[in-house]
């Protein structure tokens, strides 16, 4: 965890200018430019100065699901439904090797920074590989071991004994990495796993990562198979709790949307997943929200988004709900914003997601020199509706500088490493 003096940002979410001091990885001070000629700092706290003139301090977007390794399958199976694409991504992950999720995993980390992103929470193999690879990104990351059995007894009692070997050797990961628990989803686990996976998560106080009512046919095979829905049949094992995120959450009963609440469920947004795999567009943001659960957002992995970059998933996010509830003020900004970064350090339990004194210093500076800024009436509008990810400027993690003049240390190395090994798949 750095220490770091930024100098001269405009405050998010004011115009207000301000020095920002970072002491072992917390965000120690915030000086007002009343006193412009004040002294850079202390030598106890800095490190780096980062002069962040015609910027903007924002704090650094949380996506709360991902696949990252899955860069290495960007563009495989288009224009499929979610089954037959299912059935095309399985068979090139049957290739999958430990030196393919390093190096998967590597490149999903700097797009994620790259994009704004400094927290993620993912589900994917080999996760050890998983573990170095985000280490050595420097980004914050929830880790989950995914069951995924087919209803195979066999299976089921080999993967719960490598959950557990897995969860022994996670205390041993260095950098901002936590171990989680997922489940893939109602179709694909089978119930001794349900049963196995909720009690161990509960008993050891990890964080449970799962797929839920993501599409229409999930809905109906839970019903044939198990005469409830897919929320109803999770809350029986104890999968629905404050620790659980909930991806999709797209297909949801009136009775489904009360059971997320009462159980302070995270439900993870991930239009444009979504409308990629023609799942679905109508997430009840409103009504969730009313109940009681939490949102945020993600991306999904880039064999169905294609991409890592929260803020286009935040414009996609806005306008489709204004769209389909015929409602321009149905996804206010601050509340979008909120969705983006900080719903997801709460649900990590991190103090995160703003720029405040006491708060984790994970922060992006947006250049606002560009033309998507002028005339400069709202910058988060402008951030949001008018400008790419190419204005972020500079990308902080615990007080550690990971992009700064939008480089990333290593990126040529990761790109040219990832475009050689990737063949493999190909």
């Amino acid at each position: 965890m750095g220490n770091l003096c930024v100098r001269n940002a405009v405050l998010f979410p004011g115009k207000e200018k301000a020095d920002i001091y970072v002491k072992n990885g917390v965000i120690s001070k915030i000086r007002m430019h009343a006193v412009e000629d004040a002294p850079v700092c202390g030598e106890t706290v800095c490190g780096e100065t980062v002069d962040a003139h015609g910027m903007t301090a924002v704090p650094g977007f949380a996506n709360m699901h991902t696949h990252a390794a899955m860069t290495a399958v960007r563009g495989a199976g288009e224009d499929m439904p979610l089954k037959e694409w299912l059935d095309a991504i399985w068979k090139i992950e049957s290739k999958l090797s430990p030196e393919l999720i390093y190096w998967g995993t590597r490149l999903a980390c700097l797009e994620m920074i790259k994009t704004g992103t400094t927290l993620f929470n993912d589900q994917y193999w080999m996760i050890d590989n998983a573990a170095r690879a985000v280490a050595d990104s420097g980004i914050r990351a929830n880790l989950s071991y995914v069951f995924l059995d087919q209803f195979d007894r066999k299976k089921s009692a080999v993967q719960r004994d490598e959950c557990a070997s897995q969860a022994a050797r996670a205390l041993s990961w260095q950098g901002k990495i936590d171990f989680g628990v997922a489940v893939h989803s109602v179709y694909t686990v089978s119930e001794e796993s349900l049963d196995w996976a909720g009690r161990f998560a509960c008993k050891n106080g990890l964080k449970i990562h799962l797929h839920l009512s993501e599409t229409e046919t999930e809905n109906s095979f839970c019903r044939e198979k198990f005469n409830r829905t897919p929320a109803e049949h999770l809350e029986k094992y104890g999968l629905l709790t404050e620790n659980t995120v909930a991806a999709h959450s797209l297909h949801l009963t009136g009775n489904d949307i009360k059971i997320l609440g009462k159980n302070k469920v995270c439900a993870v947004h991930n239009v444009n997943s979504n409308l990629k795999l023609a799942s679905g567009y109508k997430f009840m943001y409103k009504e969730l929200a009313e109940a009681g659960a939490r949102i945020a957002l993600g991306t999904d992995g880039c064999a169905s988004s294609n991409n890592l970059d929260m803020r286009e998933a935040m414009k996609t996010t806005a306008i489709l709900q204004k769209a389909w509830r015929k409602d321009p003020a149905a996804m206010p900004l601050p509340e979008l914003m909120h969705a983006a970064s900080g719903a997801g350090y709460e649900y990590m339990g991190l103090d995160g997601g703003a720029i405040a004194e006491g708060k984790i210093a994970d922060f992006m500076l947006v250049d606002t020199s560009g033309h998507a800024f002028v005339p400069g009436f709202d910058f988060m509008s402008d951030f949001v509706y008018a400008a790419d990810s190419s204005c972020i400027d500079t990308v902080v993690c615990g007080g550690d500088v990971l992009m700064r003049g939008h480089k990333v240390k290593d990126e040529g190395e990761i790109i040219g490493e990832c475009r050689k090994i990737f063949r493999k798949l190909i």
